[in-house]
């Protein structure tokens, strides 16, 4: 993620911003153009600005609209009369709004469902009861999401229980948009066979090999060849988790070269070189994994330096790291083919 800076008074200005800390300007989101800038004649934001201050983007799907890129993209939304619940959504909206900046910047197609039924996209966020669980998962472009996962202590309760050592809202997000273009991108995209040589044969019994992860857990062997142990319960979460970690990497990556960080490599045949974040070539798979080690090194460091758990809690075996290859290879095929950015 970037940073921005004020147009009005060249303050910097960070992605969720809604106001200027120093002019006090209002500042909005157009994500056709990537910029936070004051509003200008013409502008008009979002209704869940306007009505609950829940979002800071433009609308630019045109003067009927009501709501921006990222909010129509929600069919389904808890109760918001529910003080809790409108907390919940307001952070799930904010991520998802960080999950489509990155979809937006790598090219990917983002398109409503209600305008392409069989290849669209929506999201519903639901608040879980004890007559009617809700499991966070995708079906076919809907991709639900449990509204609990916005609360600490319930995530942070679920991430011990299911021994993960990373559990966020964004990557719940990443993780099941990932399922989203498995099928757009590897299943209808042609690229089954490649795929399989590296994740496996995804024709395998799902429910199968749910039950033998929860019953049994994951294979000893599981981190020499995934990014994590869910990756290693069947082909299709093995690349969903690598397609997350993947949008992990260039977000932070390009967080560190917007700050300009200048950090040692953590590779042991390079002491004493240093890594220029903002001269990394994000086309370029091998910069990449330069780079996020040096910038991991440091997370994990200065984490550790406040008492705090690794914010990188995980370590990339060579087969996950040709899995991520595969996943950057695919993206930049999909940068180079002609691409609408709207999500109608």
């Amino acid at each position: 993620m970037k940073l921005f800076t004020c147009d009005h008074c060249h303050q910097t200005l960070y992605f969720e911003n809604n106001r200027c800390v120093s002019c006090g300007e209002t500042v909005a989101y157009r994500p056709e153009t990537a910029q936070l800038a004051t509003l200008k004649p013409g502008d008009w934001l979002c209704r869940n600005a306007v009505e609950h201050e829940a979002c800071n983007w433009l609308i630019t799907s045109g003067p009927e609209a009501l709501y921006c890129k990222s909010c129509e993209l929600s069919s389904v939304i808890p109760d918001l009369s529910d003080f809790a619940n409108e907390q919940a959504w307001r952070r799930i909206e904010a991520a998802k709004r960080r999950l489509l900046y990155s979809l937006y910047a790598l090219k990917l197609p983002v398109v409503r469902r209600d305008a392409d039924a069989d290849g669209g996209l929506t999201f519903r966020f639901l608040k879980a009861t004890e007559d009617k669980p809700v499991m966070t998962g995708h079906d076919d472009g809907v991709i639900t999401l449990n509204i609990d996962e916005a609360d600490f202590a319930f995530r942070e309760n679920m991430r011990e229980k299911m021994g993960e050592g990373y559990r966020t809202v964004l990557g719940h997000l990443r993780h099941e948009i990932g399922h989203y273009y498995w099928d757009r991108l590897v299943r209808d995209g042609e690229r089954l066979e490649p795929f399989r040589a590296l994740f496996g044969d995804e024709r395998q019994s799902y429910e199968d090999a749910v039950t033998c992860h929860y019953e049994q857990g994951p294979p000893a062997d599981w981190s020499e060849r995934c990014v994590s142990a869910y990756a290693s319960m069947h082909p299709w979460e093995d690349w969903a988790e690598t397609w997350a970690h993947y949008l992990h990497m260039v977000d932070t990556l390009e967080t560190a070269k917007s700050h300009g960080l200048i950090l040692r490599t953590a590779a042991a045949d390079k002491p004493g070189e240093r890594i220029v974040t903002d001269r990394l070539a994000f086309f370029d798979f091998e910069s990449l994994t330069t780079g996020w080690n040096a910038v991991t090194l440091a997370l994990n460091s200065l984490n550790r330096s406040m008492g705090m758990k690794d914010a990188y809690p995980f370590v990339l075996s060579a087969p996950a790291l040709e899995k991520l290859r595969f996943v950057h290879e695919l993206v930049r095929g999909q940068q180079s083919a002609p691409q609408r950015l709207e999500a109608a």
